[in-house]
């Protein structure tokens, strides 16, 4: 495989869910649970139910790149994929243009790059650390959009060659012979980060090289976090990473959700569907379990 598939493959299992900023977060004490915090509940699996609905849909939190050590698919989430006539995936993952579609969209606009954006002193750190912890020379990825460069210090900071619950679910999917779909195309994910200007893109990416060994605990803490399956308090520290972008709140996580719901609801009153999407999508109460019981739907804990 080429290192620009090998990039695209990074991001991609990235850009499935902004949880990757959203999920990294300091363990901190739950909150009480309240009106507003419907899912105080700690579970990944929830069951959709009610109106009208003639079988249960499903809904999984997923965490997009972990330690294959970590990454377990439990009884309920077989059961429950098994009952699933189709497979909804934040991206569209098996489609065989999606690849090509990621590398599209990879490139800063304008002829921009990474050399244009950072300090000397700063370029230098990062190409430092990109070449020693990813292999990769700075020179060569330069034009490449700073959140795509963020991707490939993942798994330097996890310790591990990342897995992802998305890559199983398709090919769980393949050996059942389910289709697999999207919630969003590659191009409209893209256009999610391309509000988010370059240069603060790059200063995430600078803190996270500057600042390796705070990401690094913000990374395994979101890890505890979510086998600890609290997607409320993954939710709750989407505004407290240090590596995140919090003013583009609304824009990468709250909106998403909501332009979710009317797909969710029509693809389960189509079928019993089985979506998985990143978990710090599931809390608040701007989160998808929230906001499909104002729908009218039943949505339970399935442990």
């Amino acid at each position: 495989m080429s290192f620009l598939r090998n990039t695209a493959l990074a991001a991609t299992l990235l850009l499935t869910s902004l949880a990757t900023q959203a999920q990294k977060a300091a363990v901190k004490p739950a909150k009480a649970a309240t009106a507003a915090s419907p899912a105080a509940t700690n579970a990944l699996l929830w069951e959709i139910t009610g109106k009208g609905l003639a079988a249960p849909s499903y809904v999984y939190g997923t965490v997009h790149l972990i330690c294959p050590t970590d990454l377990v698919v439990t009884e309920p989430v077989k059961q429950s994929f098994g009952k699933a006539k189709q497979v909804v995936l934040e991206l569209d993952m098996d489609s065989p243009t999606m690849m090509q579609e990621m590398q599209a969209s990879m490139m800063m606009n304008g002829g921009q790059n990474l050399q244009q954006l950072l300090s000397p002193t700063d370029y230098t750190s990062v190409g430092k650390y990109l070449q020693s912890k990813a292999g990769v020379p700075i020179d060569r990825v330069g034009t490449l959009k700073p959140f795509i460069l963020s991707s490939m210090l993942y798994p330097a900071l996890l310790g591990c060659a990342p897995a992802s619950y998305e890559a199983t679910f398709v090919q769980m999917a393949q050996e059942q012979k389910k289709e697999v779909l999207g919630l969003e195309t590659v191009q409209q994910q893209m256009g999610f980060f391309e509000k988010i200007p370059y240069k603060a893109q790059g200063q995430m990416l600078v803190d996270m090289v500057n600042k390796e060994a705070e990401a690094r605990q913000e990374v395994q803490q979101m890890v505890t976090l979510y086998k600890a399956q609290n997607v409320e308090e993954l939710r709750n520290m989407t505004t407290k990473s240090l590596f995140g972008f919090q003013e583009y709140e609304d824009v990468l996580v709250n909106s998403r959700n909501q332009s979710w719901i009317g797909s969710i609801t029509k693809m389960a009153a189509t079928q019993p569907t089985f979506f998985a999407v990143g978990a710090a999508h599931l809390g608040g109460p701007k989160g998808v379990l929230a906001l499909l019981r104002q729908e009218g739907y039943q949505v339970r804990p399935l442990r």
